[in-house]
């Protein structure tokens, strides 16, 4: 009984070239789809998103673990999408054009405080979706954002408006006019000098 176990957990049901060659393929399936399907796929900007990249990974489980359960099976596939996953980001680092082609490239969706409607579209975005996205990094709305860029990997990047030359002169003498007033306090509860 426990051989029959023990052969049940480490006893492939499968050949292992095809162990190895499963993963190779969905891999390449996988980068080529999610390539393809944009990058607010990667961002999981809403609910849709976070449910397709889950159940993506559920959907092509059997096809690369095929009708093998075994412990075996399960450490030569992980074992292979590590190795392939390794290769291909070592061979991308040495070719960069190559690196743009895969990854895509930025795209900008706010420039100068002016959000630009086309390129939301392009991307599947709603205004509201990259409002909700500036409020997480801590904007309290869009009119705080110079640019705003949407990463290869997925991730949107917000830069802050810079202020206004009278603004940050504004800020800079409240600041002195509050430090003048502390000193103020200061002088007025110390005791008077005492007369000679």
């Amino acid at each position: 009984m426990h051989f029959k176990t023990l052969g049940d957990m480490f006893v492939l049901g499968i050949p292992i070239a095809e162990k190895i060659l499963r993963p190779v393929v969905v891999y390449v399936f996988l980068v080529v789809g999610l390539r393809l399907a944009g990058k607010r796929e990667l961002a999981q900007l809403n609910t849709f998103d976070l449910v397709v990249l889950l159940t993506l990974s559920n959907t092509v489980q059997n096809a690369i673990i095929g009708d093998d359960n075994s412990v075996t099976g399960g450490i030569i596939g992980a074992s292979t999408l590590l190795a392939v996953n390794y290769m291909v980001v070592r061979f991308l680092y040495t070719h960069a054009n190559i690196d743009r082609i895969v990854e895509g490239k930025e795209t900008v969706l706010v420039e100068n405080c002016c959000v630009l409607e086309d390129k939301l579209k392009k991307e599947f975005l709603t205004l509201h979706e990259l409002e909700a996205a500036a409020h997480k990094q801590g904007f309290a709305s869009l009119d705080e954002v110079d640019r705003a860029v949407l990463e290869p990997g997925g991730t949107i990047s917000f830069f802050a408006k810079k202020p206004e030359p009278d603004e940050s002169r504004h800020r800079e003498l409240l600041g002195r006019l509050d430090q003048m007033m502390q000193e103020i306090e200061k002088l007025r509860g110390t005791p008077p000098p005492a007369s000679a």
